[in-house]
């Protein structure tokens, strides 16, 4: 008679047990969520206060830190700059690893994995940080000796040298969804005369436009908050960044200012948001290669 009663109370122990567990992971969620909303939170309320501090509060409605931001000369140009300097850089990034995922993806060449692997592990151990004297040597060089447009103070050479940095990993993740795409479907276009050009143009791209997608995003995201890069690169303060513009928001004691810092930072996440939404409401975020998910299943 003993028993029914024994296994209900191992039975509520195991429910309490379950239950406790789940109370802590949703407090631990919580947690892990105000952590990271508390800089948002500020970041939203300290442009619109008319002395922000390291603290979140409801803040003295003021625009006045805006109009501030907006009378500095290399303010809104600094963003402008960003953006040339991220679409600049994810077209050669798209269209570069386009072209080589697709190439290594078709062409059996010996030794193509392992040459991937290099590459992907020497950009990753190769970081800017390292590379920048050599780099900076470089540009210097191509500029003085081929053309100034590749040399110091150029747009165009800084694209390129996030480029080169950031198509070994971009090439690594396009080839997976570029593997994924039947041959068949190229070979019926080759068949009526269509280019391998043409078919990577008319076929492949359409259907790997996720993977596109991800690298669109992943460049950009790369290349917006890149500092060291234009900071060592541009000289001229009306070709650098917003994210070297902010470095000048410091005093010299290092303090920063925190009523420009906040207006200009929040100004500068915007187009990140934008895009953000875009490619949210576009994709989904579905960002999976393979025909079955992108194309109708025929009957």
């Amino acid at each position: 008679m003993n028993a029914p009663k024994a296994l209900d109370h191992d039975e509520s122990r195991a429910v309490a047990k379950r239950v406790a567990a789940r109370i802590g992971f949703y407090a631990a969620t919580c947690l892990l969520a105000v952590f990271f909303a508390l800089p948002l939170l500020w970041l939203i309320t300290a442009p619109f206060s008319a002395a922000p501090r390291f603290s979140v509060s409801i803040p003295d409605f003021t625009l006045k830190n805006f109009s501030v931001v907006f009378s500095n000369r290399y303010a809104m140009p600094s963003l402008m700059n960003s953006v040339i300097l991220a679409v600049g850089t994810a077209a050669f990034v798209v269209v570069g690893a386009a072209l080589a995922s697709y190439a290594l993806s078709r062409v059996r060449i010996p030794g193509r994995d392992v040459l991937l692997y290099v590459l992907l592990l020497l950009s990753s151990v190769v970081t800017g940080t390292a590379a920048m004297v050599p780099l900076f040597l470089l540009v210097s060089e191509v500029g003085e000796k081929i053309s100034p447009a590749l040399g110091l103070d150029s747009r165009f050479a800084v694209m390129l040298v996030m480029s080169g940095g950031l198509l070994p990993a971009a090439i690594f993740m396009l080839k997976d969804f570029v593997d994924t795409i039947p041959k068949s479907y190229e070979e019926s276009a080759r068949v009526f005369g269509a280019s391998p050009l043409r078919a990577l143009k008319d076929i492949v791209a359409p259907l790997i436009a996720p993977g596109l997608a991800t690298i669109s995003v992943w460049t950009v995201v790369n290349v917006w908050g890149n500092f060291l890069v234009p900071f060592i690169l541009l000289r001229d303060p009306g070709k650098q960044p917003g994210a070297v513009l902010m470095h000048t928001m410091y005093t010299d004691a290092g303090q920063p200012n925190l009523a420009l810092l906040a207006t200009f930072s929040l100004l500068y996440s915007l187009p990140v948001v934008a895009m953000y939404l875009f490619v949210s409401r576009r994709y989904g975020f579905r960002f999976h290669g393979g025909i079955k998910s992108l194309c109708p299943t025929s009957p």
